[in-house]
């Protein structure tokens, strides 16, 4: 039977491009996964590996029963999610979190992918519009689309591309922070799926320290953007902590500097400002610092980044940096399903399509791979109800957002419809999630043929 179907094919090999492959070859439909690492890079990207992460190793919160993301972890795992379970077996500690070892992620989904009997792999670019006979394409070209790409789909849509910047945080090699400044602590001492309540190096600042550093951040010297680059807007949840210390002096004691649930154990008090680094790989010699995405120039971060007490050895694995993301004006373009509705063979996965986070752009790749496999097969499938963070998540990409301001966005409780009763705080987010995942496994439950 295998035989006889046709392929789909998938342009991009990233989270949502490899989550997508994974769908559709469980579901029995022969795939041809297209990307164009190593014969054309990104400015983000260092390696060609399937499924690379290249800015935080965090996946956010694991907690399925009072936070959103969580839930959605749960969601996908129940959906038997390659991303999740790749990053269920290669987790690192870091207090409530689901963070992981980068580099043995990406290799585990690789080596699953690369082993599917149906699954094929092809290096090399898509420019332009996928061909005709490709009559099933889902494209999860990520944040970094090739030019040639995204100007082909704004010519077809009438669309000019909307875009943001995202910056990257820096790594600092273990062995180089000073251990009698820093301490370990996870805020509140919480732990989470791989850690102890002890799962971030934290440096403390004085107020003096913490004035100083902004006032350097300021001052430092930043990658300039090009003229058509200068009205980027950035997305909220990944400014540059210089962007962030633009806004006002104290921002960043409420942000990722905020210093609440610790105390230095030097002093027995808790810090003006503390500057958290979490684990980035298995064996511990990398830890990254925590919201410190930057367009500093490499220079000026050596330089203002060493002032951070107990970072003032520091030797840095990767600056950090800044490039490009593009997107689509989804609410407008895409119909419930993710397809094109200039050209419904093409569907689109990721976060080209205004989804923003690594488990969000998997999760919505899951579901073009299940809506492709489905369509395939010739069964039907709608989307998952609003009332799961799946459907929530999609409902809002594909046209609960309102499309004159449409920006990336997060999945949170925000987008779900509103639960009967009273229920407030943790007792509301618990009922979301149970009502989202009674509904949820009540979509995953075969659907007809559909000619029955």
């Amino acid at each position: 039977m295998t035989s006889s179907i046709k392929s789909v094919h998938i342009v991009g090999g990233g989270l949502a491009g490899s989550e997508a492959a994974w769908q559709l070859a469980s579901a029995g439909v022969p795939v041809v996964l297209h990307e164009m690492r190593p014969v054309r890079g990104t400015e983000a990207h260092l390696t060609d590996s399937l499924a690379e992460l290249v800015c935080s190793n965090s996946f956010r919160s694991d907690d399925a029963q009072n936070n959103a993301v969580g839930l959605l972890h749960e969601e996908m795992r129940r959906a038997g999610s390659l991303i999740m379970r790749a990053a269920d077996q290669h987790k690192l500690p870091a207090g409530g979190a689901l963070a992981v070892d980068r580099h043995g992620f990406s290799a585990a989904v690789q080596k699953a992918l690369l082993a599917h009997p149906l699954v094929t792999l092809e290096r090399s670019e898509v420019a332009g519009l996928p061909p005709e006979a490709w009559d099933s394409v889902i494209i999860a070209t990520g944040p970094l689309t090739s030019p040639a790409l995204a100007e082909a789909i704004s010519k077809l849509t009438g669309q000019e591309s909307l875009a943001f910047f995202d910056a990257i945080a820096p790594i600092v090699h273990y062995e180089s922070i000073d251990l009698s400044i820093a301490w370990k602590q996870s805020r509140y001492d919480k732990g989470g799926p791989a850690g102890d309540g002890a799962d971030y190096l934290n440096c403390p600042m004085s107020k003096v320290e913490y004035e100083a550093f902004v006032a350097a951040l300021l001052a430092g010297e930043k990658t300039e953007f090009k003229e058509w680059e200068a009205n980027t807007p950035y997305f909220q949840g990944c400014q540059p902590i210089e962007v962030i210390a633009a806004t006002g002096p104290q921002t960043l004691r409420f942000g990722p500097m905020k210093p609440v649930g610790l105390r230095d154990p030097r002093t027995g008090h808790r810090p003006w400002a503390v500057v958290q680094l979490r684990q980035d790989n298995a064996l511990g010699t990398l830890w990254n610092i925590v919201g410190f995405q930057t367009k500093l120039k490499h220079g000026e971060q050596t330089r203002v980044f060493r002032t951070i007490p107990g970072l003032q050895n520091a030797e840095f694995a990767r600056l950090g940096g800044l490039h490009r993301n593009t997107f689509l004006n989804s609410p407008r373009l895409l119909d419930a399903t993710l397809r094109l509705k200039a050209m419904p063979r093409l569907r689109f996965a990721g976060q080209i399509t205004g989804c923003e986070g690594y488990v969000e752009s998997a999760a919505v790749g899951l579901l073009t791979g299940r809506f492709a496999a489905a369509e395939r097969m010739g069964r039907t499938q709608g989307p998952p109800p609003s009332t799961t963070a799946m459907g929530a998540l999609l409902s809002h990409i594909t046209g609960g957002a309102d499309a004159t301001t449409f920006q990336p966005m997060n999945v949170n409780f925000g987008l779900f419809p509103p639960i009967e009763g009273t229920l407030r705080g943790k007792e509301r987010k618990q009922a979301l999630s149970a009502r989202a995942l009674h509904d949820f496994d009540e979509w995953l439950k075969p659907t007809p043929l559909a000619a029955e």
